[in-house]
């Protein structure tokens, strides 16, 4: 019978990297759809998300049962309430994936994001998309080594968010005022993908260790 629990504990596991790994692609797809002008990917990432939801549907309805039938404790009782928080975490995450996409939909033919910005953006992207894979391993590994290091990652995202205020509010930029809302957006989203990110790594911390971590910066809170 404990076996059986065991398996059921390791399943919710799986699944919350499978969920990470849903959003590492929503992320990868929506962006790529931005930077191409491609109204298909936005539409393919935008209708993906339904899968989100069921598996976010489907690890709450799974620990929702463990708790009420296993009566957990200690560790096990960290683990399911941790996962409750992590899936609420992954679905706002797709959901910002979505937003970029949205953005991608409504430009088309043409490009959202100006030509001189497209290196700042992939960056964002690219940071978004390794903090969400750094995710996929803590949790599958119950890394808290990599947990910590993942807030120096956050770190070059804040920047990055920095600098794309200093390009919109430069005196050079040409581009208007419809650009300049989609990049201020688009930087909106990707750092809260990267704040996710964080806060589910702390979660992992807490899972492992049973203590609160206490960094610097800007992640969702506990």
């Amino acid at each position: 019978m404990r076996d059986a629990y065991t398996d059921q504990l390791d399943s919710i596991r799986d699944d919350l990297v499978g969920m990470a790994r849903l959003v590492r692609e929503a992320v990868t797809e929506g962006t790529t759809a931005l930077l191409e002008g491609d109204a298909q990917r936005a539409e393919q990432v935008i209708s993906g998300d339904a899968q989100i939801d069921a598996l976010r549907e489907k690890l709450e309805e799974h620990s929702f049962e463990l708790l009420s039938l296993q009566n957990p404790v200690a560790g096990d009782l960290r683990m399911l309430v941790a996962s409750l928080r992590m899936v609420s975490e992954f679905e706002r995450m797709g959901d910002l994936a979505v937003h970029v996409a949205k953005i991608a939909r409504l430009r088309v033919p043409e490009i959202a994001v100006p030509t001189s910005v497209v290196p700042m953006i992939e960056r964002m992207a690219a940071v978004a998309e390794v903090m969400i894979a750094k995710v996929e391993h803590i949790i599958a590994e119950s890394d808290v080594a990599a947990a910590e290091e993942l807030e120096q990652v956050d770190q070059e995202m804040d920047k990055l968010r920095r600098n794309s205020f200093r390009e919109l509010l430069g005196s050079d930029w040409t581009y208007g005022v419809e650009p300049a809302v989609d990049i201020a957006l688009l930087g909106r989203y990707y750092e809260r993908i990267a704040d996710h990110a964080v806060s589910i790594a702390r979660r992992v911390v807490f899972l492992v260790t049973g203590e609160h971590p206490q960094y610097a910066g800007n992640a969702a809170t506990l």
